[in-house]
């Protein structure tokens, strides 16, 4: 199928491109299109404009600042991968970064273009709820920093406005704890059919959990994490019938059994110091 008709523009600043959505509350922002542009080709999407902000050069950064990490909203997830300020930082992030689709769509696909897209199977809003991170949303009337945990409603809902562009998440870096991910799809490339970022707490007998791939958004709890593996696994099994999972029961317990072997890979790889 082929999209509606739209008009295309390539904003030369930050402030241009909001005036833009401010003025046109039916477009999108576009910078590396792989979800936007499916949905526009099965129209399940109909933009009037697409706002291209490839060439906004300041959304391009990965720093630390007053520690912590700050990455702009166009780095794509290849950089996430290989970035060695993210992987001195955030590992668990960089390793994520590295399951997002294949070679070519890492190197098109932004950690901000994910962001708002919210598929419940991505592994990066997961791992900004787990991170709990900071999206720096903005808009022509200012700028708003929005919880992750706040910010995804559910299936494909984020709580951004039409006149706003995510330009920025903010993690603070890790110092105490330990992060490990884990996830599981059926081929390499494939979207998880569930997946865990674990958090373990000085002392490591308590930490997070953030599952994605269950539910229509990513989920976390905090837990007692016993070193005992059956207990922690009982703990893990009982979490997850907290989440909110599919509504046909046998893909929510297959689902459900993903996410505990999820959870018990990523917190082997947290504790044997892979991913922190």
């Amino acid at each position: 199928m082929k999209p509606v008709s739209f008009s295309y523009v390539r904003p030369h600043s930050l402030a241009e491109a909001l005036d833009i959505l401010t003025h046109e509350p039916d477009a999108k922002v576009i910078a590396g299109g792989q979800s936007l542009i499916p949905l526009m080709n099965f129209r399940l999407s109909r933009p009037s404009v697409l706002v291209d902000i490839n060439g906004l050069t300041e959304l391009t950064t990965i720093e630390v600042v007053h520690g912590r990490l700050h990455i702009g909203a166009v780095v794509r997830h290849q950089q996430l991968h290989t970035d060695a300020t993210v992987r001195a930082c955030f590992p668990a992030l960089a390793e994520a970064a590295g399951e997002i689709g294949h070679w070519a769509i890492r190197t098109r696909g932004t950690i901000g273009g994910s962001l708002v897209h919210a598929d419940p199977a991505a592994e990066l809003p997961a791992a900004m709820v787990a991170a709990g991170a900071e999206l720096v949303l903005q808009s022509a009337d200012g700028v708003r920093r929005v919880p992750a945990d706040e910010f995804f409603y559910g299936y494909l809902m984020t709580g951004i406005g039409t006149d706003e562009i995510l330009t920025a998440v903010e993690l603070p870096v890790p110092t105490e704890t330990r992060f490990g991910f884990a996830e599981h799809a059926r081929r390499p490339g494939d979207f998880a059919l569930a997946g865990a970022f674990v958090e373990v707490y000085a002392g490591g007998d308590a930490g997070a959990v953030t599952w994605f791939g269950v539910g229509g958004r990513p989920e976390r709890r905090e837990l007692e994490l016993p070193s005992e593996g059956l207990r922690r696994q009982q703990v893990f099994a009982e979490a997850l019938v907290d989440v909110n999972a599919p509504e046909d029961e046998d893909e929510a317990w297959y689902r459900r059994r993903i996410a505990q072997s999820a959870a018990e890979q990523a917190y082997q790889r947290a504790v044997a110091g892979r991913g922190i």
